[in-house]
C-alpha cells in the first residue's frame, strides 16, 4: 500500500498479460488473474484513508509565488560569478514549453530554431536499470529513442522566457550543434536521476515543498488555459486543445484530466442575471 493508484493499475495489467502468456503456452492451466478483477479506485484510496477527489483537483503546480522563490534560487551565483546549480535554466525552459523532462534533455542544439523561436522534439531520454538478457545487473544506463506517444513528436514555440533560458544553457556549455542543449560537463546526455535530484535540491533550499519534475509541465498547462489577467481587465487563454497540442497529447481530455488545476476563484458572481 502507499503507492499511487495508477501504479497499482500497471501492476495489475503487467501480471494480466504475463499470465495470459503462460496460459496460452501452456505452462499453466488456468490464468489465476481471471478471478481478480481490478480494484475499483475509490476502494483503493479508502483503503490509504485517501479522498477519492477528481483527478484534476490532484493536478501539482507551482504558486506564482513559489516559481519567484524557485528561480531566485534557480539562478544563485558563487562569490566567484559561478552557478551555483548546474543546468538550472533548463527547469525555467521546461516551466514555459511544457516539455517532459526526458524530451528536454533529449533536445539537440540542432533541434532549436531561435530565429523563428520555435524547438523540435524529436526524441527522449530514458534512464533503466541494466539487464543481460534477463538478468538485472547493477547501475543503470541512458536510452536515446523514441519519444512517449506518437503526438508528442511536435514543434513547440518559444517564448522569449524560454529563449533566455536557451541562451543561458548555451553560455554555460556548448559542445556543438549535433551535442545535447543540457549536456553534462562532458558534453554527453544528462542523466535523469542526476537533474531530478538538483531539481529537489533547489526546491529544497528555496522552501518549497518537494514537487515532482512533471509539476513544471503541469504549471505550463495550467496557466495557459486558466488564464493570465491582461492590464484591460481580460484574461489571455488558450484553449484545451491549443495546450494539448503544445503538450503532445492526443485528445484534449487528457490535458484538461490530468494536467490542468482548475482555478474556480474568476467564478465569483458569474451567475448574476442569471436568477431563476
Amino acid at each position: 500500500m502507499g503507492r499511487a493508484y495508477s501504479t497499482a493499475k500497471k501492476v495489475y495489467h503487467i501480471l494480466t498479460d504475463y499470465f495470459r502468456y503462460m496460459t496460452q503456452e501452456g505452462y499453466i492451466d488456468k490464468n489465476p488473474m481471471t478471478n481478480a478483477p481490478m480494484i475499483k479506485k475509490a476502494n483503493y484510496l479508502a483503503s490509504q484513508n485517501k479522498e477519492n477527489l477528481p483527478t484534476c483537483e490532484t493536478v501539482t503546480v507551482f504558486t506564482p509565488e513559489e516559481i519567484e522563490k524557485f528561480k531566485a534560487e534557480a539562478y544563485r551565483h558563487w562569490g566567484t560569478g559561478k552557478r551555483f546549480y548546474q543546468q538550472s535554466a533548463a527547469y525555467i525552459l521546461m516551466l514555459n514549453t511544457g516539455l517532459r523532462a526526458g524530451e528536454a534533455l533529449g533536445l539537440l542544439n540542432r533541434d532549436v530554431d531561435i530565429e523563428n523561436r520555435v524547438l523540435h522534439v524529436r526524441q527522449g531520454v530514458k534512464e533503466v536499470v541494466k539487464r543481460d538478457g534477463m538478468d538485472i545487473q547493477s547501475g543503470t544506463e541512458l536510452r536515446i529513442g523514441k519519444l512517449k506517444t506518437a503526438t508528442s513528436k511536435r514543434d513547440v514555440p518559444l517564448n522569449s522566457a524560454a529563449i533566455d533560458a536557451i541562451n543561458e544553457l548555451r553560455r554555460e556549455f556548448y559542445f556543438g550543434e549535433n551535442a545535447p542543449l543540457i549536456p553534462d560537463e562532458n558534453g554527453d546526455y544528462t542523466r535523469p536521476n542526476n537533474f531530478r535530484k538538483r531539481f529537489h535540491r533547489i526546491l529544497e533550499a528555496a522552501g518549497i515543498e518537494i514537487k515532482g519534475l512533471h509539476s513544471l509541465r503541469h504549471t505550463f498547462a495550467t496557466t495557459l488555459v486558466n488564464g493570465v489577467p491582461q492590464s484591460d481587465g481580460t484574461i489571455k487563454s488558450l484553449s484545451p486543445r491549443q495546450v494539448a497540442d503544445l503538450l503532445g497529447h492526443s485528445t484534449s481530455e487528457i490535458t484538461e484530466m490530468y494536467y490542468v488545476k482548475k482555478d474556480t476563484a474568476r467564478l465569483g458572481g458569474i451567475t448574476n442575471g442569471f436568477e431563476i
